[in-house]
This record gives structure tokens, C-alpha cells and sequence, in this order.
């Protein structure tokens, strides 16, 4: 008997490990979606309409945005984002996943590399890198992980808090 329980621990340490594997897999998708500009993936990887109506069912903070609540909010945010953002790019560090059920939690840093529109035509546009920490909470459905909420909050550099002499 006392096999028994090793065994069910070593089965439940795989699907652990399985859940875990999934969950950054589906927040790696987000990321993946916003690079291309691929509006549809960004849908499909947050909570579908049979989870989420448009005014309710998953929460999304921008830095420096209100909160959006709903699936029409928070694809519109994502699709203005595209809109005015030549270019982007995710270094994602720091990443740190929890499973509890059906319920998963991933910390990480968004190293973001940016461009805006250039000056003149055949040109780069500039580039600008930031930081933000973020939260993305994911809830099990049966198509797998999806996004539920996602809350990201700007990381200060030592040159945003220097006093001016």
C-alpha cells in the first residue's frame, strides 16, 4: 500500500508539471500574438464567449490605463495597441507560474522593445525599451488554458525617479 501512495504523488507531480508546461505555453501565446499583430490569437487566448460576455468575465490593466472589463474592452485595447505600435518585441524574465486547480497565476517582466512610425519614408522609426511586471491570471476550460486577467504595472528605472538639479 504504502507504493501505492507513491505512485499517485509521482502522478500528481506529472500533471503538475504537465499543468505548468500548458500555462506558460498559453502566456507564451500572448506575447507571440502581440509581436505578429495577430488580433484573432490575442482573442483565443484570453477566456472565449461561452466564459466571457463583452462587459464581464475578464479584466485587463494596460500600465497607465484604466481598468477594461469584457471582451469587447480588452480586444479593443489590444487592437489600438497594434494600431500605434510600429514595432514590438517581449524579453519575457522573471517568469514564475502557480497551479491550484484549475486556476494558474504567472508573474513575470516584460522587457518591451518598441518602435514608433519613422520620419521619413524607407526609414527605421525609434526605438524605446521599457519594463513592466505583470500578473496574468488563467482559468482551465475545456480548450485548454485561457487568460482571465491580465494587470500590467510600469517598472521604474533609475532614470525616471533622479531629481532634477
Amino acid at each position: 500500500m504504502a507504493g501505492d501512495g507513491a505512485l499517485s504523488n509521482g502522478a500528481a507531480a506529472g500533471s503538475l508539471e504537465a499543468d505548468r508546461e500548458a500555462v506558460l505555453a498559453a502566456n507564451q501565446r500572448l506575447y507571440d500574438a502581440l509581436e505578429i499583430g495577430d488580433l484573432e490569437a490575442i482573442e483565443d487566448v484570453w477566456l472565449s464567449a461561452a466564459d466571457a460576455d463583452d462587459k464581464h468575465g475578464v479584466i485587463c490593466v494596460h500600465p497607465g490605463w484604466p481598468v477594461l472589463r469584457g471582451r469587447a474592452q480588452v480586444t479593443r485595447s489590444y487592437m489600438l495597441i497594434m494600431m500605434n505600435t510600429e514595432y514590438i518585441q517581449f524579453f519575457l524574465t522573471d517568469v514564475e507560474v502557480e497551479v491550484q486547480g484549475d486556476v494558474a497565476l504567472v508573474t513575470c517582466t516584460e522587457n518591451i522593445l518598441s518602435g514608433g512610425e519613422a520620419e521619413e519614408e524607407g526609414e527605421l522609426g525609434p526605438l524605446v525599451g521599457g519594463k513592466v511586471v505583470s500578473t496574468n491570471l488563467f482559468r482551465r476550460t475545456e480548450a485548454g488554458w485561457r487568460l482571465w486577467s491580465h494587470h500590467g504595472s510600469p517598472v521604474l528605472t533609475s532614470g525616471d525617479d533622479e531629481d532634477e538639479d
